[in-house]
């Protein structure tokens, strides 16, 4: 059996699911379209607590981020596929999506990058974020956007790129003192209460 083959049957695997399991697919559904803002309230909490290894954090996953872009921009150049739902015949589709590359996930690169950071940093909570990340891989299959070597090299774009930022961002001195000064205006503006108290 080809590589392809294999493949489409992984993909056939978890695709039918929603052809079997029809009450899952609005949580499939919201794992693949919604927990988009799941992320990003958890960035914006996590920047919002004032603590500066939280937002250090944040700056690693951002930079994380834009690294495992730039790894799937490239890699997308030398390989290529449309959606399966516009590929493969009776395809479980869920969602509405244009067709183009979709070669890796920018999706699956987006949620690895972040959730991959908030482990390094923050250990066990870290985990979480982690298996949310491993859901929405999975449900962007499930609702037939993404093969799964869409989401797999997404996936270790998204962590490699996260290693590479964790290891790279405390030896980036000019971030650590952009930080301070965002700190220091914002307490200004916005002072804490502990610092309300002394002024």
């Amino acid at each position: 059996m080809s590589f392809s083959q294999v493949h489409e049957e992984v993909f056939r695997s978890i695709n039918d699911l929603g052809k079997h399991y029809p009450a899952l697919n609005p949580f499939a559904v919201f794992l693949a379209e919604y927990t988009l803002y799941v992320l990003a309230a958890g960035v914006v909490v996590y920047w919002f607590t004032r603590s500066s290894p939280n937002r250090r954090m944040v700056v690693q996953a951002v930079l994380a981020f834009g690294l495992a872009e730039i790894y799937g921009t490239i890699a997308g150049q030398f390989y290529s596929h449309h959606q399966p739902f516009a590929v493969l015949p009776d395809v479980t589709a869920l969602v509405p999506h244009e067709i183009d590359n979709s070669f890796p996930s920018d999706h699956t690169i987006l949620f690895f990058s972040f959730c991959f950071s908030f482990l390094l940093v923050r250990g066990r909570e870290g985990w979480l974020w982690l298996a949310l990340a491993v859901c929405v891989g999975i449900s962007r299959i499930y609702v037939g956007v993404h093969y799964p070597v869409d989401i797999a090299v997404g996936a270790l774009f998204g962590m490699l790129a996260a290693l590479i930022a964790y290891r790279l961002t405390p030896k980036l001195s000019f971030l650590n003192r952009l930080l301070a000064v965002y700190e220091k205006i914002e307490n200004r503006l916005l002072p804490s209460k502990g610092n309300a108290r002394n002024m």
